[in-house]
C-alpha cells in the first residue's frame, strides 16, 4: 500500500474530494481524511487501512478501548472514529428501506465493492419488504469467503425476518459466479424454505456493476 506521501498531490484523498465529490473516494480514502494524519512511524493510509478491517471483522461497533489496540490509533483518533460513527449510523439508517426490487439493496452494500477480500453480507428483510438490518457475515481471502447457512441465518432469525437478500463483493473484478457461488445459493435457498425465511437474491458485485441470480433466472 503506497504511504501518504508517494501519492500524487492532486490525487491524494483531501485534493480528490474537493475536485470530485465524497461518492468518488473509497472507504480507505475517506477514513484517511477523516483521521486527518497517522502517528510517528505509522502513516495515515496504513492506520486508515487496518481501521476498516477491524470494522469490517466485527459485527458490533468497536469501542474506544478496542480502537485502542490498533496500531497507530490513540486515545484522540478512537474516540473521534466512535464520535463519527454514531453519527452516521444516526443519520442514516438503512432499517425501513422499501425493496421493490433485489437490486435495491445495493446503496447499502456498494462501498464494500473495492476491498481486496470478499465480503459475504446479509440483508435482513421484513413482511413489508423493508431492510431490517444488513450485516457482513464473513469476510474471506483475496477470492473465497468461507459462509455456512447457519452463520447467514442466525441473525434474520433473531430479527424475525420474512426474507434475506445475500451479496458478496468479487475482487478479482469478475461478475461472473463461480461452481462455489451456486452451491451455497442452492444451500441458502434449501435451508431458507425449511426454517420459513426466504431467499430473494444473492447478488455478486463490484466497483462497475452486479450479477443477480434472480434477475439471471437461476433462483
Amino acid at each position: 500500500m503506497k504511504k501518504i506521501s508517494d501519492i500524487p498531490k492532486s490525487d491524494r484523498p483531501r485534493e480528490k474530494l474537493q475536485q470530485k465529490g465524497a461518492e468518488a473516494l473509497s472507504d480507505l480514502e475517506l477514513m484517511a481524511i477523516l483521521l486527518g494524519s497517522g502517528t510517528k512511524g505509522h502513516d495515515v493510509m496504513k492506520v486508515a487501512d487496518r481501521i476498516l478491517k477491524a470494522l469490517d471483522g466485527n459485527k458490533a461497533t468497536p469501542n474506544i478501548e478496542e480502537l485502542q489496540k490498533i496500531e497507530g490509533v490513540g486515545l484522540a483518533k478512537a474516540t473521534l472514529i466512535v464520535s463519527a460513527l454514531e453519527f452516521a449510523r444516526r443519520r442514516i439508517r438503512p432499517e425501513g428501506l422499501k425493496i421493490s426490487f433485489p437490486a435495491d439493496v445495493l446503496p447499502l452494500i456498494q462501498h464494500y465493492a473495492d476491498r481486496k477480500q470478499e465480503h459475504f453480507i446479509c440483508v435482513s428483510i421484513n413482511g413489508a419488504n423493508e431492510v431490517i438490518k444488513s450485516r457482513v457475515v464473513s469476510v474471506g481471502l483475496v477470492n473465497k469467503t468461507q459462509v455456512h447457512p447457519r452463520e447467514v441465518f442466525a441473525d434474520p432469525i433473531t430479527d424475525r425476518a420474512s426474507a434475506i437478500i445475500v451479496a458478496h463483493n468479487h475482487p478479482s473484478g469478475s461478475l461472473t459466479p463461480s461452481m462455489e457461488d451456486k452451491e451455497i445459493t442452492a444451500q441458502l435457498k434449501s435451508s431458507g424454505e425449511t426454517l420459513g425465511i426466504r431467499l430473494l437474491d444473492h447478488i455478486i458485485f463490484n466497483q462497475k456493476g452486479y450479477y443477480s441470480f434472480l434477475e439471471s433466472g437461476e433462483l
